[in-house]
């Protein structure tokens, strides 16, 4: 191996992603690999990417018997509650929390707490180190079915969503197409693309 390979190795974890409220299990179950010194709050950032979600809202992660989550929503909910058990998801890397949990360990990832959806989050495994140069990160191995479109009401409304759309007939089939901005396709599902969208979204935001 080069010095120059040899420079800026690091530790790969592989996970799994699955959102299992909805008939059509939205999942990255295959895995997908993230570097090790990844915070929870970049991680919060690619889960809203995979999604097609915009960061609207109030997320948190339920690792352990803590909560971990933006100092902003903790602020929030320590008006009302005991908030000693929150952390702050940009001090919270993806490698402590693996040691915490063990192999196997999961994760909860809850966004948008009107709708109410919650994410399972496995922590396969540790993989060997690979540096930026030979593999890019984060990488998605696989995946099935579309994530639901923000603001669609939570599990109940993506349900009747789905049912308005597949019904030409339907009193609200005009309006709902409207709203979501033409066709959408339940099981769509674009690996190539969402690797390479990604590694080209995180170009702009580093030359910006």
């Amino acid at each position: 191996m080069s010095p120059q390979k040899a420079i800026g190795r690091q530790q790969l974890f592989l996970i799994s992603i699955e959102l299992g409220q909805i008939l059509e299990l939205i999942t990255l179950g295959q895995g997908v690999l993230v570097p090790n010194q990844w915070t929870l709050a970049s991680l919060h950032n690619y889960l809203q990417w995979v999604m097609g979600w915009m960061d609207t809202h109030a997320h948190e992660f339920d690792v352990g018997a803590g909560v971990v989550a933006p100092d902003w929503w903790i602020h929030e909910v320590g008006m009302d509650s005991d908030t000693s058990n929150y952390r702050d998801e940009r001090r919270v890397s993806v490698a402590a929390v693996a040691a915490e949990l063990g192999p196997g360990g999961e994760v909860e990832y809850r966004y948008d707490m009107g709708d109410g959806w919650r994410h399972r989050i496995v922590i396969e495994s540790a993989l060997p180190k690979w540096s930026s140069s030979e593999l890019p990160l984060p990488t998605c191995l696989a995946g099935e079915n579309a994530g639901p479109p923000e603001d669609v009401g939570g599990p109940h409304g993506y349900a009747l969503f789905l049912e308005i759309i597949a019904d030409r007939d339907h009193e609200q089939y005009q309006d709902m197409v409207r709203w979501i901005g033409g066709v959408f396709d339940p099981k769509g599902f674009d690996l190539n693309r969402l690797n390479r969208d990604w590694k080209a979204a995180r170009a702009r935001r580093s030359r910006g």
